[in-house]
């Protein structure tokens, strides 16, 4: 049966995969809202949140091939993360300082790096994963333009894509990526989480365009505004740049619009440089309520099982924290270890 190409990509989800989209942004959200406790309790020494991304993170994570797509992603991610496969325990893991899968240990919380999913290592340097996506995309490209992989094999990766903030755009890095990408027509996405603050500069302080995907014909590639606040939203239009990478038409510069509701990071005082009115008005634009009304008007979920997904959540906080917590510091010794992986590579 012939597949009616006038309906929402969204549309075409299942209960499931809907009921799946909510508990990755509902245990991402438990999750990040303990670090913080963690942090003001003295137990770990740095957190970077996501709150108020989540709706974004997760349609995109859903929209590409999980676990062989290529991703790069940034330090707010932790729920494209957990979408893309990352446990729980590593996050707790790597809060305190244990001997976590991404770098056993020694690097800071937020350098996410999952060989078994394709998630690139990224650096304190905001802005280094742009032409490293770039890079990955090339590779793709050229793999598949010489024969070494067939395009259309899924077991294969088939993009690159990768995330950032609206203030690391500003950045020398970005503009060689993209321009990098659009030469080449690079099977990849450049995902923008317009969080409406560069640490303490609003996006009109440091860029003299209404968004930032406005520069995209100026690469040569494809370019969207998307309500980052609307799961839905954000998959229909993260499926449409996946498929545009797929069917080798290039690269898409794709920029949600969303609010950062905590603090830059767990050093900043957010007081200094906006309101605490501001962020009640963005509170009620928040992804996840929204997504949880829309699935329970429509019929899937009721407010029992929402209930009871929240207590999953929180209970699954409970066993990650309890679990790192009680695990052993990596021996010093590991300190002097090897950074790269020995032998040939794969």
């Amino acid at each position: 049966m012939a597949v009616n190409s006038t309906v929402r990509p969204a549309a075409r989800l299942s209960e499931s995969t809907l009921r799946d989209m909510y508990w990755t942004m509902l245990l991402a959200r438990r999750l990040d809202e303990r670090a913080w406790a963690l942090h003001r309790q003295g137990r770990i020494a740095f957190h970077i949140s996501g709150i108020g991304q989540e709706a974004a993170q997760v349609a995109a994570a859903f929209a590409i091939n999980r676990g062989v797509d290529f991703v790069a992603p940034y330090y707010r991610d932790l729920a494209l993360l957990l979408a893309l496969g990352m446990p729980t325990t590593d996050f707790m893991l790597s809060l305190f300082g244990k001997h976590d899968i991404s770098s056993g240990g020694r690097q800071m919380p937020f350098h996410w790096s999952f060989k078994h999913l394709n998630v690139v290592s990224g650096s304190a340097v905001v802005t280094t994963q742009v032409p490293q996506a770039a890079g990955l995309a090339f590779a793709v490209k050229y793999r598949q333009q010489t024969g070494m992989v067939d395009p259309q094999d899924t077991t294969q990766p088939r993009l690159a894509l990768t995330c950032l903030g609206e203030g690391s755009t500003s950045q020398g890095e970005w503009h060689e990526a993209m321009n990098w990408a659009g030469v080449h027509k690079l099977p990849m996405i450049c995902f923008v989480q317009n969080n409406m603050y560069a640490i303490s500069e609003k996006p009109h302080q440091q860029m003299a365009v209404a968004n930032v995907a406005d520069r995209a014909s100026a690469y040569g590639v494809a370019g969207a505004v998307v309500d980052g606040n609307d799961v839905l939203a954000v998959y229909d239009a993260m499926v449409e740049a996946v498929e545009r990478a797929y069917n080798g038409d290039g690269a898409t510069l794709l920029e949600a619009k969303m609010y950062r509701l905590t603090p830059h990071s767990s050093d900043d005082d957010d007081r200094t440089y906006r309101s605490r009115e501001e962020i009640e008005l963005w509170k009620a634009r928040d992804g996840i309520p929204r997504f949880r009304q829309h699935l329970i008007d429509v019929g899937v979920l009721t407010e029992a099982e929402a209930g009871d997904y929240d207590a999953r959540a929180r209970a699954e906080t409970d066993r990650a924290q309890q679990e790192a917590d009680a695990a052993p510091m990596p021996a010093p010794e590991e300190a002097l270890g090897d950074l790269y992986a020995k032998g040939e590579l794969d």
